[in-house]
């Protein structure tokens, strides 16, 4: 709950912020102060210390799960800030209502991945998603972000009615919106099963997982670079989080109703992301793809539902953010989206290019990153709940993920070129070393997030 209230009223704040402060630099560090204060509540409400003690009537539950991925995602908003919100500036001139946008998406993932009520889940992707129409849409005098804007409202106004129309169904058959109050009538249970697969198609649509990922490269490529790389990262692992929570307490007690069909959506996920990202000649486009792959590695979480499966989705909640908000910092700053643009880019910041490719060896799953192990988690969360030729699969697709990650590697080390990249501050070359880092530390130590589970 601290991290949640403190989110919402610094969202507050960051509308009034650009009438008090006529400076871009004093609005941006007055974000950086207030996300810092919503992290050290957040961080005091998981050592058991509640600043706000609010009765919720059972519809919000702040467990160690839930609070420790709020800390993961909101030390990625973190990251995200210090590397991009500068950046943010060149997009338009809005710019402390974009804070107060991000802000708010926070106080919305801090609701859906602590729900226990229906009603809440929905109020938590609403909120989620709503300021992210508009921040694809915030470069207005560019057709292909208003395009991107207009198309994610409309395909996301449906995908929210088929999620109201699976939770009535799933209110009629249970009687309750409360998860741990459902009692489900056995005259009812088709309506439970139908309910199931509308919840499933919908929350599939938000995590952009096949066949519901149409949206999601024309999105990404349309939006603001900076504000792809908020919402390809951190919304999409709150999704999950979402996704995950909601099978293990609404549906785990019909597990053989859907299994196969989560196996289907995970394994077409793996195979449509990883094989179209393999044609990309956009950077941009082809992490745009690769979110949809990587989304089917976290879709193996939902298969398995077990404690491997959560401390895997955590652990690749941070180290996917963490790698992809990374690499697009350094995308934002070049001219050239293109492979070609980063031809040469290792002769001309060595480590730039030195960190870029820490993170694209994570997001492959090699061995000393993070990307690895939480690859590795997924793979024995699948193999231990029975799933081992989707496992197979999954690492068959990992391998032909190599490909083109390693294909930007080759333009940066192996191609001759000139790259065109904005100026980079000490500050900027100081964050992505740090996170770099991490994904090698969290690569050799995942118990450094696990064991907040447990102690």
């Amino acid at each position: 709950m601290n991290a949640l209230i403190f989110s919402a009223l610094s969202g507050v704040i960051m509308m009034y912020s650009g009438f008090v402060f006529k400076s871009n630099k004093a609005i941006r560090t007055l974000a950086h102060i207030l996300l810092a204060l919503v992290i050290v509540a957040n961080l005091m409400e998981l050592k058991g210390i509640a600043i706000f003690e609010v009765d919720t009537k059972g519809m919000l539950y702040f467990d160690k799960f839930a609070l420790l991925f709020m800390l993961i995602a909101n030390f990625c908003t973190l990251a995200f800030f210090i590397l991009s919100s500068k950046d943010m500036e060149r997009v338009g001139r809005s710019y402390s209502e974009y804070f107060a946008l991000l802000f708010f998406i926070i106080a919305g993932i801090a609701i859906a991945s602590s729900f226990k009520s229906l009603l809440m889940l929905f109020l938590g992707i609403e909120i989620i998603s709503i300021p992210l129409y508009i921040l694809t849409g915030t470069d207005k005098l560019n057709l292909k972000s208003n395009e991107a804007s207009l198309k994610y409202f409309l395909l996301g106004a449906f995908s929210t009615g088929l999620m109201l129309m699976g939770i009535a169904l799933v209110y009629g058959a249970t009687g309750s919106f409360i998860t741990s109050e459902m009692v489900v009538n056995p005259q009812f249970e088709v309506l439970l099963v139908i309910g199931m697969m509308l919840l499933l198609f919908s929350m599939a649509f938000k995590v952009s997982a096949a066949p519901f990922h149409f949206w999601t490269p024309d999105v990404y490529d349309g939006a603001p670079t900076v504000f792809t790389s908020f919402m390809s990262t951190i919304v999409k692992a709150a999704g999950f989080i979402a996704f995950l929570r909601l099978f293990d307490d609404v549906f785990s007690g019909i597990r053989p109703e859907w299994k196969i069909l989560v196996a289907f959506i995970t394994a077409i996920t793996l195979f449509i992301g990883n094989i179209t990202a393999v044609f990309q000649q956009s950077v941009k486009r082809m992490l745009a793809y690769s979110s949809i792959s990587q989304a089917g590695f976290m879709m193996l979480a939902v298969y398995a539902l077990n404690s491997d499966a959560k401390e895997g989705l955590l652990l690749y909640a941070a180290a996917y953010s963490i790698a992809t908000i990374g690499i697009f910092a350094v995308l934002i700053k070049m001219k050239d989206y293109t492979f070609d643009g980063f031809n040469g880019l290792a002769r001309q910041q060595p480590l730039i290019a030195a960190t870029l490719v820490v993170f694209l060896l994570s997001l492959a799953g090699i061995p000393l990153t993070a990307g690895f192990l939480s690859k590795f988690y997924m793979l024995k969360a699948t193999i231990n709940a029975g799933g081992i030729l989707l496992a197979i699969f999954a690492v068959l697709m990992a391998a032909v993920s190599v490909y083109y990650y390693f294909r930007l590697i080759q333009s940066m080390y192996f191609k001759e070129g000139n790259p065109i990249a904005i100026d980079i501050s000490t500050e900027f070359r100081f964050t992505l070393v740090a996170l770099a880092g991490v994904t090698i530390l969290l690569g050799l130590f995942p118990n450094l997030i696990t064991h907040w589970l447990y102690f």
